[in-house]
């Protein structure tokens, strides 16, 4: 039987001997893992001096072929540090004024994909399928390609895709982006994000605009990623045990929770501003509401993402000192991680989840706030209409997160909104979850790039 090589930047290795919390990618992939003879491929996490110290590290756990390589620190400052996070990130982001390009970085970032490939070519058979994740590896299709390897290889964008203009702002970006025609299948989280991707491989491989123009043989499909939406609500009800979430529920007050990684694309400043004007708007909800923000640090080697929590401390800290008092503050401001099963227990006894990324490829604390909350008393998710989550969940209240008067209203909304709506609404919200539940992702993906249908054609792939 054919085993799947997946590719990615992180591997989730499983760990013996202490508490490990699953990796969103590992979370999406466990079907398919247990289903499939695979080999996960990738960086180890490890950084070295000299490039000759790079070892390759092989492993295996239930199953599944781990083989992760580490990078030189030139690599990772080049391929990760540099055009990953600091080109790619930003533009397809909608950010192309904060994309700093550089030649040396575009270099190390080839040289990288290439070192994946050659990794990958030492061990794949002409049967085994090839699945690369997000937009570290776009070019790797293209280096199998010109070696003559005529798998199928699928590529999967975690992160949004934005329309070809904005794309084009990107010096090279045929060179990158335009290298994802060398695949199967590639796939997005949203239609309008397979939409804005045709549209750029139109553009590049022909003048008309039409999806005839796109290479023969490549299909491109939206495959939005869900959460384990049964398991998250038996993990949800267990942690309201937890000691944290006790001492939070006894406190007595109306709870807005939001957790967000801390980066520019989740616009945390403007989510505090619009608390801000919550308490300005709704002074007798002072010493009654208080916002957890919890935001795990990231990228801390990138000196712009220190400064955003500097500001961000600034920030709340203002916001506290101006409405709080001896005994209550409005915004708790956390850098620390917490584990799922701590995090389920606090969305659940939020009366409101704030999810207001600027822009985001889905979003599954979203969908985990949904899915946590117990159905005879449910909060309410306030949602960026700029989330890849946004075109599943209606039934939420979204919004323009620029706005920060209209979020604000938002979160009143949600704060005073009868039982029978909240109910309604969590109803509707819980069957958009149970139609994209992650048990079918992986799978549905492999078995369309895997499929004869079609593959001799250009085509788009209708939503799953």
């Amino acid at each position: 039987m054919a085993r799947i090589f997946i590719l990615s930047n992180r591997v989730s290795i499983p760990s013996t001997g202490r508490a490990v919390h699953p990796g969103g990618l590992e979370v999406a992939l466990r079907a398919l893992l247990k289903e499939h003879r695979c080999v996960w491929m990738g960086w180890s996490g490890k950084v070295v001096d000299d490039p000759a110290e790079a070892l390759v590290h092989r492993s295996s756990a239930a199953g599944t072929e781990y083989i992760v390589t580490d990078l030189n620190s030139r690599d990772f400052e080049e391929y990760y540090n540099g055009f990953a996070n600091r080109v790619l990130w930003p533009v397809l982001h909608y950010r192309q004024d904060l994309a700093e390009f550089s030649r040396r970085d575009l270099s190390g970032y080839l040289r990288v994909n290439d070192r994946f490939a050659n990794l990958l070519i030492e061990n794949l058979k002409p049967d085994d399928v090839v699945w690369v994740h997000d937009y570290h590896l776009m070019t790797l299709a293209r280096v199998l390609r010109s070696r003559g390897f005529t798998n199928r290889i699928g590529f999967f964008l975690h992160i949004p895709m934005p329309p070809p203009e904005v794309v084009a702002a990107m010096p090279h970006h045929s060179q990158v982006l335009g290298a994802l025609a060398e695949y199967d299948l590639v796939g997005f989280q949203t239609k309008t994000d397979t939409v804005n991707f045709a549209r750029y491989i139109a553009q590049q491989f022909g003048s008309s605009p039409h999806l005839g123009t796109i290479p023969s043989g490549l299909r491109v499909g939206t495959f939005p990623v869900g959460i384990e939406t049964v398991e998250f609500q038996r993990m949800a009800q267990a942690g309201q045990g937890q000691e944290t979430v006790c001492r939070l529920a006894e406190t007595g007050l109306d709870l807005v929770v939001g957790v967000d990684r801390l980066d520019y694309s989740k616009g945390l400043g403007l989510k505090f501003e619009a608390f801000e004007h919550v308490l300005k708007a709704k002074p007798e909800w002072r010493g009654r509401v208080t916002l957890l923000q919890i935001t795990p640090k990231s990228r801390s080697a990138i000196a712009e993402y220190a400064a955003m929590e500097q500001e961000l401390d600034t920030l709340s800290g203002r916001i506290n000192a101006d409405y709080g008092d001896v005994l209550w503050q409005p915004i708790r401001f956390v850098t620390r991680a917490y584990g799922r099963d701590q995090l389920a227990g606090i969305f659940r006894i939020a009366r409101a989840g704030v999810v207001t990324p600027l822009r985001d490829g889905m979003n599954l604390v979203a969908k985990e706030y949904i899915a946590a909350q117990n159905p005879a008393d449910p909060g309410v998710l306030v949602l960026s209409q700029f989330a890849g989550a946004a075109a599943e969940l209606r039934a939420a209240l979204l919004v323009n997160p620029n706005d920060p008067e209209a979020v604000s209203q938002a979160i009143q909304h949600a704060l005073a909104m009868p039982l029978a709506e909240r109910r309604a609404r969590h109803e509707e919200l819980m069957r958009a979850l149970h139609r994209t539940d992650i048990s079918k992702w992986g799978t549905s993906f492999i078995a369309k790039l895997t499929s004869g249908n079609g593959l001799n054609r250009p085509e788009v792939l209708a939503a799953e």
